[in-house]
């Protein structure tokens, strides 16, 4: 990988949309839901009760005003936003080094299922070999679905160190091209045209209809946009769209269990964790956060903050998704929303910034990759 400072000025809107005109023909556009149930749940002051044990407790509870706009992501081929990454990295690859050399020498990649069913997808495609390094905890229907694509999955333990140890050893034997989960300038680019579709949609959406926006008229304003943070592609990439927008903030949202909070946890101390082991629900968020990835969301002129919730609060958000919205998620991608659920500092600081009004707030459902085994077992 090149050096990351220098590999971070190259990431740019134009970057985004460059990726989006390649990709376009072999993604979904997903689509961009509202739901005024939700608005009104998040806009109600939490119960004293719930801020027993926070900073927060015995001070009155934050009273926000939100109107949120959901990217459903979930809908997206394989059912996450990986496929924006992998077909754009792959692609790249055929591009640069010519379809030949990489269907004589194949591609790998490790992930722990939606990454892993996308870079299956877009190697099926686009007819290059694919092996996939999986943990053997990845969940049955995601390692299910990468196989469906006609790749060769390869099982390893459940940390990064683990997984890439397995690559490696595949890689001496078949000389395979890595195509990385999450830390690679292309798998940024092409996360971030969630965000270039997600800003389009707004628009158009409050044009039609001005009431679904806190600012009451046909030309909105998206405060707040926020992603669920693992690697840190979907969020780095996001960022990147919107480095050029400074009245729209991008935010990150992780998992506490465990230390699943790196991001939230390296940008206190202003240095990047390097090493995580959690075994939270959100299973598409238990890696570290990728080095180029940290470039651009340690930028606070890039992103905003990162916060963290409980595996509790993860699982309320996730009910009220499938009961209210009737939209099925896996617990990753409502993390974003359990933030501006239940998470006071978050909530005390949109209802400063945003006062009376209130804002905006785009929030990525980065995928929908569950069974009803698993919703089942989180819920009974």
């Amino acid at each position: 990988m090149s050096d990351p400072k220098t590999a971070v000025q190259a990431l740019t809107p134009d970057a985004i949309h460059a990726a989006y005109s390649l990709i376009q023909p072999y993604i979904h556009r997903t689509p961009l839901l509202t739901s005024q149930t939700l608005n009104t749940i998040a806009s109600t002051p939490q119960l004293p009760e719930s801020l027993l044990g926070t900073p927060f407790e015995g001070q009155t509870p934050a009273t926000p005003t939100f109107r949120f706009f959901f990217k459903c992501e979930n809908y997206q081929r394989i059912g996450a936003f990986k496929a924006r990454g992998a077909f754009h990295a792959l692609l790249r690859l055929i591009a640069e080094r010519g379809k030949e050399e990489v269907q004589r020498r194949g591609v790998i990649t490790h992930s722990s299922g939606n990454h892993a069913q996308a870079l299956a997808l877009a190697a099926s495609t686009l007819s290059i070999p694919a092996h996939i390094v999986m943990p053997s905890i990845s969940t049955p229907s995601k390692i299910a679905g990468t196989r469906s694509h006609g790749a060769q999955v390869v099982f390893s333990g459940s940390t990064s160190t683990e997984r890439e140890a397995v690559v490696a050893d595949i890689q001496a034997k078949t000389d395979a091209i890595l195509i990385p989960p999450y830390d690679d300038f292309n798998i940024i680019c092409g996360q971030g045209t969630t965000a270039l579709e997600l800003e389009a949609q707004y628009h158009d959406l409050v044009k039609e209809k001005p009431q679904l926006s806190v600012h009451g008229q046909g030309t909105g304003v998206l405060n707040a946009v926020i992603t669920p943070v693992g690697g840190g592609g979907l969020n780095a990439g996001v960022a990147t769209f919107f480095s050029d927008k400074t009245a729209t903030q991008v935010f990150g949202a992780e998992p506490s269990f465990e230390g699943a909070d790196d991001c939230r946890r390296g940008l206190q101390t202003g240095e990047r964790v390097g090493m995580v082991k959690t075994l939270t629900i959100a299973d598409g968020l238990r890696t570290p956060v990728g080095v180029l990835n940290w470039e651009v969301i340690s930028d606070r002129s890039k992103v905003a903050g990162v916060y963290a919730v409980s595996e509790e609060q993860i699982m309320a958000a996730m009910r009220l998704v499938l009961e209210r919205m009737k939209v099925v998620v896996e617990p990753s991608a409502v993390v974003g929303l359990a933030v501006c659920l239940f998470n006071e500092e978050f909530r005390r600081r949109v209802a400063q910034e945003g006062g009376e009004q209130g804002w905006d707030v785009g929030v990525v459902f980065s995928g929908g990759n569950t069974t009803v085994e698993a919703i089942g077992k989180l819920f009974g």
